[in-house]
């Protein structure tokens, strides 16, 4: 296919697409389905070789939300039958991050449900992190806390948090659908504070939520526009209990257009396969791991995923090699793009998210 040809020079040359070359993509018959695979895998090998990082969650508090986000089994108003708690002891969150980098995972990502953290949040995250680097101290730390205030985004700095996590989630023009209690313009802002930080930025995506192919190509493009450095790909666990308990519109073969879209459009830059893999992607995850280089060890905030040691099994058997810590995830011309800015956070302080 000339697209493909196309998509394959530009990506090599860390070039992004058009968007209606992106749009083409998701277009794509099923029949062509394994071209645009490794279309894909070729940006992938070029920029990351046959590496996989692996991340781990631990969720620091769970449930009891004020957010009404139509996904997420712990909005307002949840049905869903999770575990709620408040905040772990820090002992607890070190634990936990061991056993996931004791598993291989490079990065451990700390996340408390709400709508952004107080200061003495804040200062307990910063505990929480002190404990985990005694105990793991190679571990890079990927704060997920909500919107953020610049005075905390750079006291995370400050503690060691490497890198920041807030999906966009989808378009700007569906945002008002899934969400009522905050908007687009706020996610964006947060990962904007991030950068300024000095953190790196991730923010990425939920697939399935009712989306056009338009609207996930928008949502991608804002993503690039932000100049986020890994992009985590979501798709929809229709949790019971939830407004979108009933949405079951993924196919395998939706998915993985889905991720090679996501390569092009990034194709020097981290692409994570995440949460709804299993249950979407099904037997066809190994194909996945061309197109992506990072996923989720085990489980989810409030879903059970793949066994970890099936997750290594998989890149094993699939030819992929697990990233060591040694080992720089982004390309050298990108890893010197995440540093302390001389202005930003912390000079002009904003009120507290």
């Amino acid at each position: 296919m000339e697209l493909l040809t196309t998509l394959v020079d530009k990506g090599l040359r860390g070039q992004a697409p058009t968007r209606e070359e992106a749009l083409a993509v998701l277009e794509t018959s099923d029949d062509d389905l394994l071209d645009v695979v490794s279309a894909a895998g070729r940006v992938r090998r070029e920029w990351f070789g046959r590496r996989v990082k692996l991340n781990y969650l631990v969720n620091l508090k769970s449930g009891l939300c004020p957010e009404d986000c139509s996904y997420c089994s712990q909005r307002l108003g949840s049905k869903a039958d999770i575990l709620t708690y408040t905040w772990l002891k820090p002992h607890e969150a070190a634990a936990a991050a061991e056993a996931g980098a004791k598993g291989g995972a490079k990065r451990v990502c700390l996340v408390a449900s709400g709508r952004g953290p107080t200061d003495r949040d804040v200062e307990r995250v910063v505990d929480t992190i002190e404990a985990i680097k005694e105990r793991s101290p190679d571990v890079e730390i990927c704060a997920c806390l909500g919107l953020l205030s610049q005075r905390q985004a750079a006291r995370l700095r400050t503690a060691g948090v490497h890198a920041y996590n807030h999906n966009l989630n989808t378009a700007e023009s569906e945002y008002g659908k899934i969400c009522t209690t905050h908007g687009f313009t706020d996610r964006v802002d947060t990962v904007r504070v991030a950068r300024e930080a000095g953190l790196s930025a991730c923010s990425g995506l939920i697939a399935g939520m009712g989306e056009s192919d338009a609207d996930l190509v928008d949502v991608v493009f804002a993503l690039r526009e932000l100049d986020v450095d890994s992009v985590p790909v979501n798709f929809l666990i229709p949790f019971t209990g939830t407004p979108l308990s009933q949405t079951w519109e993924l196919t395998p073969q939706r998915c993985l257009r889905i991720l090679a879209m996501a390569r092009f459009v990034f194709p020097d830059v981290e692409v994570r396969l995440a949460g709804g893999r299993e249950i979407h992607l099904r037997t066809l995850q190994p194909l996945a791991l061309h197109i992506v280089n990072s996923i989720f060890l085990g489980d989810y905030l409030t879903s059970e995923g793949q066994p970890g040691r099936a997750d290594l099994e998989m890149i094993e058997d699939a030819g992929f090699v697990v990233e060591d810590a040694e080992t720089a995830t982004l390309p050298g011309h990108r890893a010197g793009l995440v540093s302390p800015r001389r202005r930003g956070a912390g000079t002009d302080l904003a009120p507290n998210a």
